[in-house]
Protein backbone atom coordinates (compact mmCIF):
# COMPACT_ATOMS: atom_id res chain seq x y z
CA UNK A 1 0.00 0.00 0.00
CA UNK A 2 1.25 3.60 -0.76
CA UNK A 3 0.51 6.58 1.40
CA UNK A 4 1.72 10.16 0.88
CA UNK A 5 2.97 12.24 4.00
CA UNK A 6 2.61 16.03 3.80
CA UNK A 7 6.39 17.42 5.29
CA UNK A 8 6.08 20.15 7.48
CA UNK A 9 9.53 21.70 8.86
CA UNK A 10 9.94 19.23 11.43
CA UNK A 11 9.99 16.53 9.06
CA UNK A 12 13.46 17.69 7.65
CA UNK A 13 15.17 14.40 8.01
CA UNK A 14 12.89 12.44 5.99
CA UNK A 15 13.11 15.25 3.46
CA UNK A 16 16.71 14.73 3.37
CA UNK A 17 17.10 11.29 3.34
CA UNK A 18 14.52 11.06 -0.11
CA UNK A 19 16.23 14.39 -1.69
CA UNK A 20 20.02 12.69 -0.96
CA UNK A 21 18.43 9.11 -2.58
CA UNK A 22 17.00 11.40 -5.41
CA UNK A 23 20.71 13.20 -6.13
CA UNK A 24 22.73 9.64 -5.86
CA UNK A 25 20.36 7.45 -7.74
CA UNK A 26 19.37 10.15 -10.57
CA UNK A 27 21.97 12.53 -10.81
CA UNK A 28 21.59 13.55 -14.13
CA UNK A 29 17.94 13.92 -13.70
CA UNK A 30 18.35 17.14 -11.35
CA UNK A 31 19.94 20.64 -11.95
CA UNK A 32 21.32 20.49 -8.24
CA UNK A 33 23.84 18.49 -7.52
CA UNK A 34 24.42 16.06 -4.62
CA UNK A 35 27.14 18.14 -3.26
CA UNK A 36 25.33 21.64 -2.82
CA UNK A 37 23.04 19.64 -0.66
CA UNK A 38 25.54 18.42 1.59
CA UNK A 39 26.52 22.51 2.93
CA UNK A 40 24.27 24.16 5.76
CA UNK A 41 22.73 21.32 7.99
CA UNK A 42 19.53 21.27 9.77
CA UNK A 43 18.48 24.58 8.82
CA UNK A 44 19.01 24.15 5.50
CA UNK A 45 16.99 21.00 4.91
CA UNK A 46 14.10 22.91 7.53
CA UNK A 47 14.38 25.97 5.29
CA UNK A 48 13.94 24.40 1.99
CA UNK A 49 10.17 22.84 3.89
CA UNK A 50 9.57 26.10 5.44
CA UNK A 51 9.37 28.04 2.13
CA UNK A 52 5.86 30.24 2.61
CA UNK A 53 3.06 28.43 0.26
CA UNK A 54 4.80 25.37 -0.37
CA UNK A 55 3.89 21.70 -0.20
CA UNK A 56 6.27 19.19 -0.40
CA UNK A 57 4.84 15.37 -0.25
CA UNK A 58 6.65 11.84 0.15
CA UNK A 59 5.68 8.83 -0.80
CA UNK A 60 5.79 6.11 1.34
CA UNK A 61 5.76 2.22 0.63
CA UNK A 62 3.61 0.30 3.20
CA UNK A 63 5.03 -3.62 3.11
CA UNK A 64 4.63 -6.55 5.35
CA UNK A 65 8.84 -5.76 6.48
CA UNK A 66 7.57 -1.89 7.12
CA UNK A 67 7.37 1.23 5.83
CA UNK A 68 10.04 2.85 3.63
CA UNK A 69 10.08 6.17 1.78
CA UNK A 70 9.84 5.55 -1.83
CA UNK A 71 9.53 9.23 -3.58
CA UNK A 72 9.25 13.12 -3.49
CA UNK A 73 7.76 16.16 -5.12
CA UNK A 74 7.71 19.61 -4.24
CA UNK A 75 4.79 22.46 -4.93
CA UNK A 76 5.83 26.24 -4.94
CA UNK A 77 3.95 28.79 -5.41
CA UNK A 78 4.65 31.33 -7.99
CA UNK A 79 3.33 35.14 -9.33
CA UNK A 80 -0.11 35.35 -11.21
CA UNK A 81 -1.71 32.11 -10.13
CA UNK A 82 1.39 29.78 -11.25
CA UNK A 83 2.38 27.10 -9.51
CA UNK A 84 5.67 25.02 -9.82
CA UNK A 85 5.75 21.34 -10.04
CA UNK A 86 9.49 20.69 -8.48
CA UNK A 87 11.77 17.47 -7.35
CA UNK A 88 9.84 14.46 -8.68
CA UNK A 89 11.71 11.14 -7.69
CA UNK A 90 10.55 7.82 -7.44
CA UNK A 91 13.36 5.09 -5.82
CA UNK A 92 14.06 2.22 -8.15
CA UNK A 93 12.29 -0.51 -5.94
CA UNK A 94 8.84 1.53 -6.10
CA UNK A 95 9.03 2.67 -9.90
CA UNK A 96 6.04 1.17 -12.16
CA UNK A 97 3.99 0.96 -9.00
CA UNK A 98 1.79 4.84 -9.93
CA UNK A 99 4.00 6.37 -7.24
CA UNK A 100 4.86 9.39 -9.72
CA UNK A 101 1.20 9.36 -11.04
CA UNK A 102 0.15 9.70 -7.02
CA UNK A 103 2.83 12.31 -5.99
CA UNK A 104 2.02 14.72 -8.95
CA UNK A 105 -1.68 14.16 -8.63
CA UNK A 106 -1.35 15.52 -5.17
CA UNK A 107 0.81 18.30 -6.31
CA UNK A 108 -2.10 19.35 -8.93
CA UNK A 109 -4.52 19.11 -5.87
CA UNK A 110 -2.69 21.43 -3.68
CA UNK A 111 -1.83 24.02 -6.90
CA UNK A 112 -5.54 23.88 -7.77
CA UNK A 113 -6.50 24.18 -3.96
CA UNK A 114 -4.41 27.12 -3.42
CA UNK A 115 -5.70 29.54 -6.16
CA UNK A 116 -3.44 28.03 -8.81
CA UNK A 117 -4.58 28.46 -12.76
CA UNK A 118 -1.49 26.94 -14.24
CA UNK A 119 1.25 24.24 -13.03
CA UNK A 120 4.92 24.63 -14.45
CA UNK A 121 7.69 22.55 -14.12
CA UNK A 122 11.48 22.53 -15.63
CA UNK A 123 12.78 19.41 -17.40
CA UNK A 124 16.00 18.64 -18.11
CA UNK A 125 16.24 18.04 -21.89
CA UNK A 126 17.15 14.25 -22.76
CA UNK A 127 15.24 12.81 -19.49
CA UNK A 128 12.65 11.13 -21.67
CA UNK A 129 10.46 8.80 -18.90
CA UNK A 130 10.10 11.76 -17.19
CA UNK A 131 8.80 13.43 -20.40
CA UNK A 132 6.49 10.74 -20.84
CA UNK A 133 5.43 11.28 -17.32
CA UNK A 134 4.63 14.71 -17.67
CA UNK A 135 3.21 14.45 -20.80
CA UNK A 136 0.68 12.11 -19.60
CA UNK A 137 -0.21 14.21 -17.00
CA UNK A 138 -1.04 17.19 -19.87
CA UNK A 139 2.18 18.78 -19.26
CA UNK A 140 3.18 20.63 -22.87
CA UNK A 141 6.14 22.05 -23.77
CA UNK A 142 6.70 25.64 -23.58
CA UNK A 143 8.07 27.56 -26.52
CA UNK A 144 10.34 30.14 -23.37
CA UNK A 145 13.75 29.24 -22.92
CA UNK A 146 14.43 27.58 -19.07
CA UNK A 147 17.45 28.10 -17.09
CA UNK A 148 20.80 27.78 -18.39
CA UNK A 149 22.61 24.70 -17.57
CA UNK A 150 26.06 23.94 -15.83
CA UNK A 151 27.38 23.49 -19.75
CA UNK A 152 26.14 26.56 -20.54
CA UNK A 153 25.03 24.91 -24.16
CA UNK A 154 21.60 23.88 -23.20
CA UNK A 155 18.60 25.21 -21.02
CA UNK A 156 16.07 23.37 -19.34
CA UNK A 157 12.68 22.58 -20.82
CA UNK A 158 9.85 24.25 -19.35
CA UNK A 159 6.87 22.72 -19.39
CA UNK A 160 2.80 23.64 -18.32
CA UNK A 161 -0.46 22.21 -17.67
CA UNK A 162 -3.69 24.57 -17.49
CA UNK A 163 -5.47 24.35 -14.10
CA UNK A 164 -9.25 24.32 -15.28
Amino acid sequence: MLSLKILAPDDWPLWRELRLAALTDAPHAFKAGLAGWHHGGEERWRARLHLPGSHQVAALLHEPGGVGAVGLAGGVPGADGVRELRSVWVGPKARGRGVADRLIEEVERWARASGGTTLRLAVLPGNEPALALYRRHGFVPLTEPGEPLRAATARELVMAKPLR
